[in-house]
């Protein structure tokens, strides 16, 4: 086996065309797998009440936008957290509905789910360094308007991101690893290895089709001593590629933890 027990709700999120995958729920999902009895009632009450708070007759992007951010960085008081950016809470999207306050790429699945709930286009924006969000229009040829949600909800000068925002636009599934790779990240960064393999086994059940994932938690499996579990991700990794470089990256991989548990 691969993982012990995953939460099967992560199963199904990884067996769900990208389309299908409803954001802030998915996000919920992962957020609940850290808690022993979450409470999931709450935080989705949460939103449908921030969702039905928007005004839905407006229909030029700008307005859409406006009516975003004064509901969201304005009356709820949403923002960046800028004086605990590395902590954990920040990319956990039950925490940062109850602290009002999160990562960039956390506070844009909030603030493209609630434009979704009300039958806007949304799409979260994946920039180096930093994750924005754009909201579509409701008239014919209007033009999209980008918000930052880490910077209180401010419009933002589209001129700098390329090809019409096409080149970032990151899919609903791309959202979710980018979120949790944060809290990899960090917990590497901490020595806290034990949780960086935790977070990546979660990410290879919601993104499974996703090689470079597999790729890093044979890595982490490997670091961690367990290596039939690392050869396992490597198997599961050629499993998602065709690509000859891919394949034979893993194939000296694998030869080397055989060399490796020959040494037991």
């Amino acid at each position: 086996m691969l993982d012990e027990s995953p939460p099967a709700t992560l199963d199904a999120i990884g067996c769900l065309d990208d389309e299908d995958i409803y954001l802030d729920l998915a996000a919920l999902d992962l957020a609940a797998a850290d808690r022993a009895d979450p409470d999931l009632a709450t935080p989705i009450a949460m939103m449908e009440a921030l969702s039905n708070r928007l005004d839905r007759g407006v229909t030029a992007a700008t307005d859409r936008a406006e009516a975003l951010s004064a509901l969201l960085a304005g009356r709820e008081g949403f923002r960046g957290a800028r004086e605990d950016y590395d902590s954990p809470a920040n990319a956990d999207l039950i925490s940062v509905l109850e602290r009002r306050r999160g990562l960039p790429v956390a506070l844009s699945i909030l603030y493209v789910a609630l434009a979704r709930r009300a039958g806007w286009q949304a799409h979260v924006l994946g920039l180096p360094g930093h994750v924005l969000m754009a909201l579509g229009s409701g008239i014919p040829g209007g033009e999209p308007v980008v918000i930052d949600p880490f910077d209180h909800g401010a419009l933002v000068d589209t001129g700098f991101i390329p090809t019409a925002h096409a080149s970032a636009r990151l899919g609903n599934r791309e959202t979710l690893v980018r979120l949790v790779m944060n809290q990899i990240t960090r917990a590497e960064a901490g020595g806290n290895g034990d949780r960086a393999l935790t977070l990546l086994r979660r990410l290879t059940r919601v993104a499974p089709a996703m090689p470079q994932l597999w790729w890093e938690r044979a890595r982490l499996e490997q670091a961690a001593g367990n290596l039939d579990a690392a050869r396992d991700a490597l198997a599961a990794m050629g499993e998602t590629t065709r690509d000859p470089v891919l394949i034979r990256r893993i194939m000296a991989a694998r030869r080397m933890l055989s060399t490796l548990s020959g040494r037991h």
